[in-house]
C-alpha cells in the first residue's frame, strides 16, 4: 500500500497527507465575523466597538441594579444581549463579539438576552407581564399557605 500525496507544498515538493486528523491542534480557525470592525491603524477601541457598546450597557445595567433599580438594570442587560445579537446578524466584522459560528453567537445572544428580559419584566412585586398558565405550572411546587 502507498502513502497518499498531496498537492505540492510552497517547496514544490510533494507532501505525505494523511486522513486522519491530527493528534494534536496547532491552531484553530478564527470565527466568521471575527475579523476588526475598524481599519487596522485604528486605535484598539475603534476596533472592537461592538463588544465594547455591549459591555457598556451591561455595565450600565449592573450599576442600576446595584443602585435598587433591578427591573430597569437587568432589562437593560437582557436588551443589550439582544443588541449583540442583532450587531453579530448584521455586520460582517464584529470583533471579539464573535466567539463561535454566526448562528451559534445569535442562537446563544439571543435566547439568553430574551429570558433576562422575560424574567426582568415577570419579577415581582407589581410585574409587568404576568403569564396565566405559569402559576397552574408551579402549584405543585409552590405554595401560597
Amino acid at each position: 500500500m502507498r502513502d497518499a500525496i498531496s498537492a505540492p507544498d510552497v517547496d514544490g515538493r510533494p507532501r505525505r497527507a494523511t486522513r486522519r486528523f491530527p493528534l494534536f491542534t496547532r491552531d484553530t480557525a478564527r470565527p466568521e465575523g471575527g475579523g476588526r470592525a475598524a481599519p487596522r491603524d485604528a486605535p484598539a477601541p475603534a476596533r472592537q466597538w461592538p463588544v465594547l457598546a455591549v459591555l457598556a450597557t451591561v455595565g450600565l445595567g449592573l450599576l442600576l441594579t446595584a443602585l435598587d433599580q433591578f427591573r430597569y438594570g437587568t432589562l437593560l442587560i437582557g436588551l443589550a444581549l439582544l443588541a449583540g445579537a442583532v450587531l453579530r446578524w448584521l455586520l460582517p466584522d464584529v470583533g471579539m463579539l464573535a466567539v463561535r459560528s454566526r448562528f451559534t453567537d445569535i442562537a446563544t445572544y439571543g435566547v439568553l438576552g430574551s429570558a433576562i428580559v422575560l424574567l426582568a419584566m415577570m419579577v415581582q412585586p407589581n410585574p409587568w407581564l404576568v403569564i396565566p398558565f405559569l402559576k397552574d405550572t408551579l402549584h405543585f411546587t409552590v405554595s401560597s399557605s
